[in-house]
């Protein structure tokens, strides 16, 4: 997965575990793409104070990954309700049973409501 995309998740799961400041800075930068500059300039303190933030964030959200693992238990569990998904969309479509159908139908439509 690409950094920013990375990160942009880990802080929607640990951006509340942030400090306020390193939290909206992080979320200007990875989330509303301004530059360091732009952050600097909004914050009023300097794009080298703005940078050390952003990274000393990172690197906690990754550390809060690395212990908690949310974001990959997140991701297994989507994953797997994609699988369940796809299993009762083939059931139902190769089964004539209406029971099978229709528990099928139900079966998918739980796992994909379950993934919004």
């Amino acid at each position: 997965m690409e950094k920013n995309m990375q990160v942009s998740l880990l802080l929607d799961f640990y951006g509340q575990l942030l400090s306020e400041s390193g939290r909206e800075m992080t979320d200007y930068y990875y989330n509303d793409d301004l530059s360091l500059a732009e952050i600097a300039e909004q914050t009023g303190i300097t794009r080298q104070g703005v940078r050390d933030r952003i990274k000393r964030c990172e690197k906690q959200l990754f550390s809060f990954e690395e212990k908690l693992g949310l974001l990959k238990r997140f991701q297994q569990l989507e994953e797997g309700l994609t699988q369940i998904s796809a299993a009762a969309k083939t059931i139902y479509s190769s089964s004539d049973d209406p029971d099978v159908k229709r528990i099928a139908r139900s079966i998918e439509q739980n796992a994909d409501s379950l993934k919004e």
